[in-house]
């Protein structure tokens, strides 16, 4: 029994925690790294596209290894059109990280990763805005 609470707060509490520090050390250090090429002279189109190669690289394989689902929809199904409307208007991941490139050209990463931080607050307050999410009174 006492095993098993540990491991629901490992998972709980834990894990998302360690997960959070590793996303943000991994962009810290992308961000430095990039800086750094771009100093040499590497283009940050380059960079970008070795960056989306890399994750492909490692992300393909774990989406094999721990894929939930063993039935995948067939063809006809609009779930393709949906995923093709979400990479075409959805969060554009790809010109979001060449303007964050080309904002480290001409500050420090330092800057860039201290902004980084600041992207919940910000979806937070649009989502008060926009009222999607209310205030406790």
């Amino acid at each position: 029994m006492r095993e098993t609470v540990a491991w629901r707060y490992f998972n709980r509490d834990v894990l998302p925690f360690g997960a959070m520090i590793v996303v943000e050390c991994t962009a810290v250090g992308s961000n430095t790294l990039y800086k750094a090429a771009s100093l040499r002279g590497l283009s940050f189109y380059v960079f970008v596209f070795y960056m989306f190669a890399v994750s492909t690289l490692v992300l393909l394989p774990l989406s094999l290894i721990f894929g939930r689902s063993r039935n995948l929809p067939s063809a006809k199904s609009p779930v393709f059109f949906n995923i093709f409307l979400l990479a075409l208007f959805g969060e554009n991941r790809f010109m979001a990280t060449i303007a964050g490139c080309k904002g480290i050209e001409y500050t420090s990463p330092t800057l860039s990763s201290a902004i980084s931080t600041l992207t919940p607050a910000f979806t937070f307050t649009l989502a008060v805005i926009f009222r999607t999410v209310s205030l406790p009174s």
